[in-house]
């Protein structure tokens, strides 16, 4: 019998992939609809006070855990930063169409690419810097900058990308530090905790409907890194990463069907662009045998 993490069974990690960018569309698609009603640091509190809830197992398998010395302030480091995301993306989100959203999401692991290759000593191949080239162009295709006008919204979604990506440096770090249940748990402390003052200073009153909405949104949230991790173990990134491109085109179908948004083609072929230049790079880096990063939702 072979083993679980094989990476042998390519059609159930399309699949897994398959639910992972519908969760990830989910949480778009709600955080859209509830729109402005709700500050966004608030949203992102009440969406991570949930997420507490379901990795409840986790944090409490935890106690007693000695960790490394030193990885605290790394925590906190990331916890920051994914503090400044979340929020920067929760109101970006509001105000974006879900395509865009979705489209410029995509830009975070091209941003580690070259983070890790200025700073971290890995390098740019000429692999990499292809697949730089062919996002960034992507990315000018999707916000068409002197064609149309680059809001607010879209800039707020580029520094939220930038901070995911970071984030992801951190990440990275910790991982070597402590099992992966461990990191994801304790961000999702920090994050609440970071969020919680900021959420405080700008309460409104949150009504019965809204709290469901955000607990479906931390639910869709966690099921589609569930997925996600599914998907790694059945089959190779290489099989699974270009499956991800049709997350831009459930989010185009949702910002048309639920939002009235008109259908894009720039965002979509951008959105390809984007998705290919990850997707060769995610090829180039699997037969090297390392794990590329994967877009934050």
């Amino acid at each position: 019998m072979r083993a679980l993490t094989d990476l042998g069974r390519p059609v159930e990690g399309v699949l897994w992939m398959l639910a992972t960018t519908l969760a990830f569309v989910g949480v778009n698609g709600i955080v859209r609809y509830l729109g402005t009603e709700l500050p966004a640091a608030q949203s992102a509190f009440i969406r991570f006070a949930f997420g507490l809830l379901f990795l409840a197992p986790a944090l409490w398998s935890m106690r007693g855990m000695r960790l490394p010395q030193g990885i605290w302030p790394l925590f906190l480091w990331r916890g920051a930063l994914h503090v400044a995301a979340v929020i920067l993306w929760f109101w970006a989100m509001a105000r974006v169409p879900v395509a865009e959203m979705a489209a410029i999401g995509f830009l975070n692991p091209v941003i580690v690419l070259v983070i890790a290759g200025l700073f971290l000593g890995e390098g740019l191949g000429r692999g990499r810097v292809v697949s730089v080239l062919v996002a960034l162009v992507g990315a000018l295709i999707v916000l068409r900058p002197g064609v149309r006008e680059v809001t607010a919204g879209h800039l707020s979604q580029l520094a939220a990308t930038l901070c995911f990506a970071v984030s992801y440096i951190f990440a990275k770090r910790l991982s070597g530090m402590a099992p992966a249940s461990v990191v994801v748990a304790v961000l999702s402390v920090t994050v609440a905790a970071g969020l919680a003052p900021i959420a405080a200073w700008v309460w409104q009153p949150v009504s019965l409907a809204q709290l469901a909405w955000l607990a479906a949104v931390a639910a869709l949230a966690t099921l589609g890194h569930y997925t996600m991790t599914r998907a790694f173990r059945a089959a190779p990134l290489a099989v699974t990463q270009p499956v991800t491109f049709l997350q831009i085109l459930w989010a185009t179908l949702l910002g048309m069907l639920v939002f009235a948004e008109p259908v894009d083609g720039f965002v979509i072929l951008g959105g390809a662009l984007i998705v290919g230049a990850v997707s060769l790079n995610t090829w180039a880096e699997a037969r090297k045998g390392r794990i590329p990063p994967q877009p934050e939702p």
